[in-house]
């Protein structure tokens, strides 16, 4: 390992679980890499629920814990078994433990090379846009195939996944109905693609949306919010419809009695985008769609705030109290 390394990084680490009050910004010890993995120096990392998550325990994890879940940053050792990247290669990556100032990772899969001479701008992009962006591929194709002219429900559409899976969908020829709770945020949502805007504070998501269906229904509900969107999505669904619900925003939806599918005869879905990025196979396909996409313009991840690393506290807080549209980044100290 090279002797620039330092031995001691910044990170936002929680020792247990519970509210803001448990983030820590704090000095931990740089980690060893093995044979087999890189030690990359982070440069921009995504904001993400998926750490609210686990900071307030509704997912666990071992304590302590570094939180983040994506970055984009420049490899600085490798393993001498690592094979097709080098040192000094600028790369995207999901993995634990971005929150910090280094993060070690074996690059067989969930990476993947930026060019070396990257700008600040399409760091930042990568750096956050691992999960949300894998989730709107994934989703639509393998939770729920979005086939033209389906008629889908897109639950807080002007957020990160949510204007996601808006351009994902719209660009399959289907109609985009889609819930924010102002008009601002439906706005956003309508320059995203979606057809049809809902007003979760002000309207009846399910009597709207048959009004808009003619009384059908929805081929597909996308729900990132949870229990306060749950049994809207369930009512709005068409015979034989989806709901795709994958995130807890508003808390965990709770127990479900499985009878309130017959009458409909409806499927329900609790996937995790990683978990359809299991095989090389599967990454190799996703990732190169991804790339292509982002690259040629056709899909855009809206960054409306970068946070210094020291500021996570503030922007989960933002991003928990619904105050943002968009993508919120981390910029790592260097």
């Amino acid at each position: 390992m090279s002797t620039q390394i330092p031995k001691i990084q910044k990170a936002i680490r929680i020792h247990e679980a519970g509210g803001l009050e448990v983030l820590h910004y704090e000095d931990v010890v740089v980690p060893s890499i093995n044979e087999d993995e890189v030690l990359i120096k982070n440069k921009y990392a995504g904001v993400n629920f998926l750490d609210t998550y686990i900071r307030t325990g509704l997912y666990d994890a071992p304590k302590p814990c570094i939180l983040g879940r994506e970055a984009s940053g420049v490899i600085v050792a490798k393993g001498k078994h690592v094979q097709g990247f080098e040192i000094g290669d600028n790369v995207a990556y999901a993995s634990e433990g971005t929150f910090a100032q280094y993060t070690k990772f074996n690059p067989s899969i969930r990476i993947f090379k930026l060019p070396k001479d990257a700008s600040e701008e399409k760091l930042q992009l990568y750096g956050g846009l691992f999960i949300q962006g894998f989730t709107g591929l994934t989703f639509t194709t393998e939770a729920y195939n979005v086939q033209k002219g389906d008629y889908i429900l897109v639950h807080a559409a002007a957020g990160g996944t949510g204007s996601i899976l808006t351009q994902v969908i719209n660009a399959r020829g289907a109609h985009v109905i889609a819930t924010a709770s102002t008009q601002e945020k439906l706005q956003i949502a309508k320059e995203k693609g979606a057809e049809f805007l809902i007003n979760s504070k002000t309207e009846n998501i399910s009597k709207r949306v048959m009004e808009i269906t003619k009384g059908k229904g929805v081929q597909a509900s996308f729900d990132g919010v949870g229990k306060a969107t749950f049994q809207a999505s369930i009512d709005s669904l068409a015979r034989k419809g989806t709901l795709v619900t994958f995130g807890n925003a508003s808390g965990p939806v709770p127990p479900v009695h499985l009878g309130i599918m017959l009458p409909k005869n409806l499927k329900l879905s609790r996937p995790a985008c990683f978990n359809y990025l299991v095989e090389k196979e599967e990454w190799e396909y996703y990732s190169e769609k991804l790339f292509k996409l982002i690259e040629a313009g056709d899909l855009k991840l809206d960054i409306s705030k970068v946070y210094p690393l020291s500021e996570y506290k503030q922007a989960t807080e933002d991003l928990e109290g619904r105050k943002t549209t968009g993508k919120l980044i981390l910029k790592i100290p260097q």
